[in-house]
């Protein structure tokens, strides 16, 4: 597997300067260590775990860190950073300082963009301007099909030369099962990880949210849950026909984390996301009528959420993912109808799973941060880890501390965060991407070693 700090970003060109975080609880579920240490970083890699209070290392900069918990960063493989075409949502920036924020040392960009990414030199250029600009290191993906209409596929073998680290048409299903067919038969060519979109338009209609006794009672159009599912199933059998692997974005039912559950016992090389939203919140949030809960698939009702989290909690669904999907107050400040669908949530992720389901004993700690950096794996990275000779990819997180979501504003450009505005509790302080700090909160201070 490959380093994330390979992917692109602005670092520094040198060795990065060497840290040591003192007296943290130190918690990898992965590496099984849950101890008090102080962690040094030198040349970008966890170079120790030493008893709390004794590694020094001269010129260092020091965090002092007792009450506090240091666990693997985070990494996210779905996120839209609406880069080519609306920089006025997000660019790649605002999207990796968000990310910094929300203690994540890399993501995966989607590529429904305007236009779409879709030849070797849009990735050329997104490389050059996340070299340039990205706070944490960025993959791209590249559209499975030209333009994203679903009729011809891209060339996949010259986009994962020039640098692309998987393949998507997120946004928009791929319709054609003899296209998905031959996008199966040229991965095993390519190389790379396909990520999938799953749901039936002819099923979806023209629905804005989750059928069912909500939609019914607020009179709008409902998509049915069958309409992910069904496509599941498709894709899962001609992945197992195929030999192929296939990743399965945003999970939202029910039926559809039992299809998953079925094509791993049958063999199928499937992994699959659930996102904090789907996994918090239900179609209840809908009767408010606010577009801050709009997005697709659309929040389902409290039995699939709670099978989304029997799935987190069985392994059935691999790792979790934002969706991180910017949008301007004029696409959501309108009649919900009518709004964009989609949230934002890199910067409250950690923060609405531990105040939702850690405190209230419905998940572990532990799951939770593991599942938040499982989603390197399906892509082909490895997971971040802070046993010594790992890549330094870590967050440091004061579990004690209680926040207004939003109330210091956003480091993401776009401010549709279906958080916005609760009290939450666990933040993240520190930001550690391949050695180098990426994000410190601002009341946090740092010190030098003598």
């Amino acid at each position: 597997m490959r380093r994330i700090a390979s992917l692109d970003w602005r670092a520094s060109g040198s060795a990065p300067e060497p840290v040591i975080v003192r007296g943290a609880r130190v918690l990898d579920p992965r590496a099984g260590i849950d101890a008090p240490h102080d962690i040094v970083v030198r040349e970008g890699e966890i170079a120790e775990l030493a008893a709390p209070g004794s590694a020094e290392l001269e010129g260092a900069e020091v965090i002092e860190a007792e009450g506090l918990v240091a666990v693997p960063a985070f990494f996210d493989p779905h996120v839209h950073l609406r880069v080519p075409g609306r920089e006025d949502k997000e660019d790649i920036e605002t999207g990796t300082r968000a990310a910094a924020a929300g203690g994540y040392c890399g993501i995966i960009a989607m590529a429904n963009t305007n236009p779409p990414v879709d030849t070797p030199g849009a990735i050329d250029s997104l490389r050059e301007r996340a070299r340039l600009d990205a706070s944490v290191p960025v993959g791209f993906v590249a559209t499975v099909t030209r333009g994203m209409r679903g009729e011809e596929l891209t060339d996949m073998t010259e986009l994962a030369a020039a640098g692309a680290v998987g393949f998507s048409d997120d946004g928009l299903p791929i319709r054609s099962a003899r296209v998905m067919r031959r996008a199966l038969q040229y991965q095993a060519i390519a190389g790379l990880q396909i990520a999938l979109h799953e749901e039936d338009p002819e099923l979806s209609g023209s629905g804005v949210m989750h059928e069912g006794e909500v939609s019914a009672a607020v009179g709008m159009a409902g998509i049915p849950s069958v309409s992910e599912t069904v496509m599941i199933l498709r894709d899962a059998a001609l992945a197992g026909y195929e030999q192929a692997r296939i990743h399965v974005q945003h999970l939202s039912a029910a039926e559809s984390v039992e299809a998953v559950a079925r094509a791993k016992e049958a063999g199928v090389r499937i992994t699959c996301e659930a996102t904090p939203h789907h996994l918090t919140l239900t179609d209840e949030a809908v009767r408010s009528l606010d577009a801050r809960f709009k997005m697709n698939p659309p929040l389902r009702t409290e039995a699939d959420r709670q099978a989304l989290i029997e799935g987190l909690r069985s392994g059935v669904i691999d790792c979790i993912a934002t969706d991180h999907a910017p949008h301007t107050r004029q696409e959501k400040e309108v009649p919900f109808e009518q709004a964009a669908m989609g949230v934002t949530g890199l910067e409250t992720a950690f923060a609405v799973l531990y105040t939702d389901l850690v405190l209230p004993g419905v998940l572990p700690l532990e799951l939770i941060v593991e599942r938040l950096g499982a989603g390197a794996a399906a892509f082909g990275f490895e997971p971040p880890a802070l046993k010594p000779g790992s890549e330094a990819n870590l967050t440091l997180l004061d579990l004690e501390r209680t926040w207004e979501a939003g109330a210091d504003g956003w480091e993401s450009r776009s401010v549709n965060s279906f958080a916005a505005g609760r009290e939450l509790t666990g933040r993240v302080l520190v930001t550690i991407a391949g050695g180098e700090v990426a994000y410190r909160q601002r009341s946090f201070a740092m010190g030098v070693a003598q």
